[in-house]
């Protein structure tokens, strides 16, 4: 488990003491970490893997060979949510299609051109970098955003996305952007905001888009069935709602992790640790996959939430990181 520059403070828990714990759905979070527990190779990890696969009541399983550990809980947890966008499109342009999805091009390496030079200077039309064309400019921004998604497609099917690349320019919010203008309240902006204000303004609009330099690349993702979920960092389908993105400098990938966020809509369940996020820092840091789709991206957009974070670690690491052992 990577530490760290600033040593987090570590706190065995008791499962007594952890909000909801006994009406959870142990089993569905058993199912999600056996899809990536074989990736974890410390000999702690490998061997509760291992017995994992045998396991009849997934509620004494995780009770007898793990520990809850809090890690870094003297302030609250920050919740947010993410989800895997699905776009209207098409292998070829017309005139409704005809926003492209770009493959990195072999040049683009290190700080390379902005978005506004891209979109407005041509730089990559008629060179087969296109992936598919889609409908609208501003749901392709947001995948960009996201990273991944799936382009559901005119004449039937799909294709799935990933990250491919990006074209080393620095990171601004447009949402921070129209707040600093003015537009809107801090309160008020959220992605169906964004959008709205964006189709109503279309000059005003493309220029508040431009004002983010940073360009993703995207890349066919094969292999995935259609009724899976994205690829995570690990490498494999994440889950809704039992997938959750972390800081791996705190967290090792494919823990099982103990959330409990507050807010409107509290949520309190096993989860496991699989995907990462570059916003995603610290060791109560956590973005919670809501699924695929406009109804998921509504779902992940309201979520901004405090509570905490609490990660089983195997009993022998856990007491090895923490004052109690």
């Amino acid at each position: 488990m990577t530490q760290a520059s600033a040593e987090p403070s570590y706190h065995i828990m008791e499962f007594s003491e952890l909000h909801g714990w006994q009406q959870d759905d142990h089993q569905a979070a058993l199912d999600v970490f056996l899809n990536t527990c074989t990736d974890l190779k410390r000999p702690e990890w490998a061997t509760l893997c291992a017995v994992a696969q045998e396991v009849t009541n997934a509620k004494a399983f995780f009770e007898l060979f793990f520990r809850p550990v809090i890690i870094g809980g003297e302030a609250p947890a920050l919740f947010t949510g993410y989800f895997e966008p699905e776009l209207n499109g098409a292998r070829t342009p017309s005139d409704r299609f005809r926003y492209p999805l770009y493959a990195k091009p072999p040049e683009a390496s290190g700080q390379w051109y902005t978005r506004q030079e891209i979109e407005s200077g041509g730089l990559l039309k008629g060179r087969g970098l296109e992936i598919a064309w889609v409908d609208d400019p501003v749901d392709l921004f947001f995948l960009q955003i996201q990273g991944s998604g799936r382009v559901r497609l005119a004449d039937g099917g799909a294709i799935r996305v990933g990250y491919g690349g990006a074209n080393g320019q620095p990171y601004r919010s447009v949402g921070t952007e129209l707040i600093r203008r003015g537009i809107f309240q801090p309160h008020q902006v959220s992605a169906q905001v964004i959008r709205n204000w964006v189709k109503r303004n279309p000059v005003d609009g493309e220029a508040l888009l431009h004002h983010n330099p940073s360009y993703v690349f995207f890349r066919k993702v094969t292999g995935v069935p259609a009724d899976q979920g994205p690829l995570g960092a690990m490498n494999r389908s994440i889950t809704p709602l039992r997938s959750v993105a972390i800081d791996p400098a705190f967290t090792p990938l494919g823990a099982p992790v103990w959330i409990e966020k507050e807010g409107r809509r509290p949520l309190h369940r096993l989860m496991v640790a699989q995907d990462t996020g570059s916003a995603i820092k610290g060791p109560q840091r956590a973005d919670v996959f809501y699924g695929t789709g406009n109804q998921a991206g509504r779902a992940a957009g309201r979520i901004r939430d405090r509570g905490r974070v609490v990660v089983l670690l195997p009993i022998e690491l856990a007491y090895s990181l923490t004052p109690e052992g």
